[in-house]
C-alpha cells in the first residue's frame, strides 16, 4: 500500500526532473546557436565576401609549396606602445573571417591588467572553450594554460627599447611623474635615468604594484615583474622560458618580415596578413623650441644616452636582442624563398593600400592574381573596410556577436588615466566606474 502510494509521486518527480534536464540542454543548445548564428553572419560580412570560391581547396594555405594546416588557435599578447593595433587588426580580421571563439572581456576593451582576469571580467561561452585571446593582458604561463589547449600558438609584438621610450613619455604623463620640465624631457631623462628612480616607479594602489613605464615596460606586460630590474641572471632565464613558449614575436622595425614570418609559421593566406600601410599614429609628441615645434619621436640620442639607456633598461634590451635573434634565425630557416614572398607581400602591401585608400563607390574591384603563396582573391568593399578599421571598431564587432551584454561597470581603467591621476595624487582603480563613484 504504501509503496502504491509513493508510485505516483516518483513518476511526477522523475518527470519535473526530465523536464528541467531538457529545458537546460534547450536554452544551452540555443545559446550556443545564437553565438554561431553572429559569427556567420559576422563572417559572410568581413571574410567571405572577398574569398573567390570559399572551398575545402582554398582553405589548404599556400606556403611556399608545401601541405599544411592553418592555426585556428592562438594568444596575442597585445603590449602597449609597440604598434599593437596593426598587428592586432590582422588577427581580429581572421578572427572574423573564421569564425572564431574569442575570450573576450565583459567590459571595455582591456581583459585585465597586471594580474589574471577574475572570473566575472570576462564573456564565458557556454562550453568555456576558446579559440583566441586578443585583447590587453598581462602574459601569465600558469592562467593561460587553464583556458587554452596546450597546441595553441603564443604570439606578441615589440620593438626597439629607446623608440618605445619615446613613444611612452607623452602617453604616461612621464614628464609630470619625474617633475622634468626641460624642453626635451627624453633627452633630459637620457643623460641620467638613475636620478629618478625614486620617482619613475609608480605605486597603483588598488592592486598594490609598483610599475615604471621607463624601464622595462615591454618585459612587465610578458610577465616579468618590477622589482627583478636589476636581476639579469633571473631576466635570462624568464626570457629564456618566453622563447621556448612564443610560435613568434613580432618586431615592429622588421614588421613584413615578421608578418611574412608568422603567415608560414602559422599556415594562412598572404590575404591574411596585409595590412594598411597608410600612416595611423600622426601625434606629434613634442615641445617648442624657436618657435618650431619638434617630438619626442624625432630625437636621435647621442651614443652616450643610448648606452645609459641600456643600462636602465637591461631587461627590455635582452629582451628585445634574444626576438631579434630569434626572428632572424627562424627566416633563415624559411630557405631563400622567403625573400621573394617578401618582396612580392611589400609590393602587394603597398598595392592594396593605394586601392583601398582611393577606393570610390562604383569603382571596379581589384583582382589579385594567384601566386605561389595566395590563391586568386578579390579586394572589394568589405575587404578595404576591414583593412583600414580601428581595433576599436572590429572589437565592437566581435563583441556584439557574444550574448551577453557590455557592462559598463566593468571597463577596467587605463594604465594611462590611472597615471594621470597619480601625478596629481590621486588614488588608482581598477574599474572606471569605481573612479566615478569616488568622484561623487
Amino acid at each position: 500500500m504504501k509503496f502504491r502510494r509513493l508510485l505516483p509521486v516518483a513518476v511526477i518527480s522523475v518527470a519535473v526532473s526530465g523536464f528541467l534536464i531538457y529545458h537546460t540542454q534547450v536554452n544551452t543548445d540555443a545559446r550556443r546557436k545564437l553565438v554561431e548564428d553572429k559569427r556567420s553572419l559576422d563572417a559572410r560580412q568581413w571574410g567571405s565576401a572577398h574569398t573567390e570560391g570559399n572551398t575545402r581547396q582554398q582553405e589548404n594555405k599556400v606556403t611556399a609549396g608545401s601541405a599544411c594546416s592553418p592555426e585556428r588557435k592562438f594568444v596575442f599578447i597585445k603590449t602597449h606602445k609597440t604598434g599593437s593595433c596593426t598587428a592586432v587588426n590582422i588577427l581580429q580580421r581572421y578572427v572574423l573571417h573564421h569564425n572564431l571563439a574569442v575570450l573576450s572581456p565583459i567590459g571595455g576593451w582591456v581583459l585585465a591588467w597586471p594580474f589574471p582576469p577574475a572570473e566575472e571580467d570576462y564573456v564565458h561561452t557556454p562550453d568555456e572553450k576558446y579559440d583566441v585571446l586578443i585583447n590587453h593582458m598581462v602574459y601569465n604561463k600558469t592562467w593561460l594554460r587553464t583556458k587554452f589547449p596546450p597546441d595553441t600558438a603564443y604570439i606578441s609584438i615589440i620593438r626597439e627599447p629607446s623608440s618605445h621610450l619615446k613613444s611612452a613619455m607623452f602617453y604616461y604623463y612621464l614628464p609630470q611623474l619625474l617633475k622634468i620640465t626641460s624642453k626635451n624631457p627624453v633627452q633630459t631623462f637620457l643623460q641620467d635615468p638613475w636620478k629618478y628612480k625614486d620617482l619613475s616607479e609608480a605605486y597603483f594602489d588598488f592592486c598594490h604594484v609598483t610599475w615604471d613605464g621607463t624601464r622595462n615596460h615591454q618585459a612587465f606586460d610578458l610577465g616579468y615583474p618590477t622589482k627583478a630590474a636589476e636581476d639579469l641572471e633571473h631576466a635570462r632565464r624568464y626570457i629564456s622560458d618566453l622563447e621556448a613558449d612564443f610560435t613568434l614575436v613580432l618586431l615592429l622595425e622588421h614588421l613584413d618580415e615578421s608578418l611574412v614570418l608568422l603567415r608560414r609559421l602559422m599556415c594562412w593566406d598572404l590575404r591574411e596578413v596585409l595590412y594598411d600601410a597608410s600612416p595611423k599614429n600622426s601625434r606629434n609628441y613634442g615641445w617648442v623650441i624657436d618657435s618650431q615645434m619638434l617630438g619626442y619621436k624625432s630625437y636621435v640620442p647621442t651614443a652616450a644616452e643610448l648606452a645609459n639607456l641600456r643600462q636602465w633598461k637591461a631587461v627590455d634590451y635582452l629582451l628585445y636582442d634574444t626576438f631579434n635573434a630569434s626572428l632572424w634565425r627562424k627566416i633563415a630557416a624559411q630557405g631563400p624563398d622567403f625573400h621573394e614572398e617578401l618582396r612580392y607581400f611589400k609590393d602587394l602591401k603597398d598595392r592594396v593600400s593605394r586601392f583601398c585608400r582611393g577606393r570610390q563607390e562604383g569603382r571596379a574591384d581589384m583582382i589579385v592574381t594567384a601566386s605561389r603563396w595566395n590563391p586568386r582573391f578579390v579586394v572589394d568593399a568589405d575587404y578595404c573596410h576591414g583593412l583600414k578599421a580601428s581595433a576599436a571598431e572590429l572589437f565592437s564587432t566581435i563583441r556584439k556577436r557574444l550574448p551577453e551584454k557590455m557592462d559598463h561597470d566593468r571597463t577596467l581603467r587605463r594604465i594611462s588615466v590611472n597615471m594621470h591621476a597619480i601625478v596629481r595624487g590621486q588614488p588608482t582603480f581598477k574599474y572606471n566606474s569605481q573612479a566615478r563613484r569616488h568622484k561623487n
